[in-house]
């Protein structure tokens, strides 16, 4: 049993029910998943920080979502596309704990900026006079630090706590290593510890959602009295795609939280697709969603569409530059 507890490295199994002939189809999938995070993140990262105009609350708490969701996937998603693409899914011991460390640090923070998010909104929304002074740059800045801080303290706990259980396998049954998929190695019983990190899971995810579906309740009764139809209109397809990427984000996790505690059996292919689908979606969804629908951000990425033509093309009329980009 010593032998067997004292495990340096993990291999990752990805799907593990899914035949040789599906891993080029999955790699390939994973890969374009993850340039598509890479780009649009990079985008919204660059257009926010490389623009003086754009230094407003609303666009650091995206800023600060998109650099969460960048370094999720650049954490988790190399890994395993190797794992399918040269046959290298092994990963160490702390390189795994370090993966369950950013999974719940960074999951944990999307989840307080997301509920920042909605915050931001129903000021914006229903108290438009008081913004400027309950909305901040500075007071932004300031709280986004503190949930960087706060989430990381969750992040090494859960961590912590995980890596003083003694494992007796090796197989990760997962795209990449979360609580649970290291807790199912372990050679003692868990129940104990999975209820605690249960309890701590809910906390992070219960009282976000809450306070994100009365803000937005409250937007959606405010929009209901607005008289012009297509104010309307426009409000409650804003209110609705946001609501879906956060029902996406926050339903399934609990979901599978839930599912792990009262020890319902779900298919193990089912579950990485759950995974899957909770996690890497919202992070393709966020910056289309968020920020680059917004009028600030079209415009600024126009600007840059202008200057780019014409240094290529200086003989160009920067009137004609101006009128193709207003097609964009």
């Amino acid at each position: 049993m010593d032998n067997r507890s004292a495990i340096s490295e993990l291999v990752l199994l990805g799907f593990p029910g899914i035949g040789e002939k599906f891993h080029a189809p999955v790699s390939i999938a994973l890969f374009l998943v993850y340039l598509t995070s890479l780009f649009s993140n990079g985008v919204v990262i660059a257009l926010i920080t490389c623009n003086r105009h754009l230094y407003q609350p609303m666009y650091v708490v995206i800023l600060n979502l998109a650099i969460s969701d960048l370094l999720f996937d650049t954490i988790t998603l190399p890994k395993i596309v190797a794992k399918y693409w040269f046959n290298d899914g092994s990963i160490s011991y702390a390189g795994c704990l370090f993966q369950v460390f950013s999974a719940h640090f960074l999951g944990s923070f999307d989840s307080y900026i997301l509920l920042l998010m909605a915050v931001d909104r129903y000021v914006a929304i229903c108290k438009p006079l008081r913004y400027p002074s309950i909305i901040n740059n500075r007071r932004t800045i300031l709280v986004c630090c503190f949930f960087w801080l706060f989430t990381s303290i969750i992040g090494v706990t859960i961590a912590v706590l995980d890596s003083g259980e003694r494992l007796c396998v090796q197989e990760v049954r997962s795209c990449y290593c979360t609580n649970s998929g290291v807790l199912s190695l372990a050679c003692n019983d868990v129940t104990s510890l999975k209820r605690t990190i249960f309890i701590i899971a809910m906390l992070v995810l219960l009282l976000p959602l809450f306070i994100i579906l009365f803000s937005y309740g409250v937007l959606i009764r405010v929009i209901i009295t607005q008289s012009q139809s297509v104010n309307r209109r426009r409000a409650y397809y804003t209110c609705a795609t946001q609501l879906s990427v956060i029902c996406l984000y926050f339903i399934p996790r609990i979901f599978v939280y839930v599912a792990n505690q009262l020890k319902l059996i779900l298919n193990e292919d089912v579950n990485v697709l759950i995974l899957c689908f909770y996690t890497f979606v919202p992070h393709m969804a966020n910056p289309i969603i968020y920020c680059l629908r917004t009028k600030e951000i079209r415009r600024t990425f126009k600007s840059l569409i202008q200057r780019w033509i014409l240094m290529k093309n200086p003989r160009i009329p920067a009137v004609n530059v101006i009128t193709s980009s207003e097609h964009l």
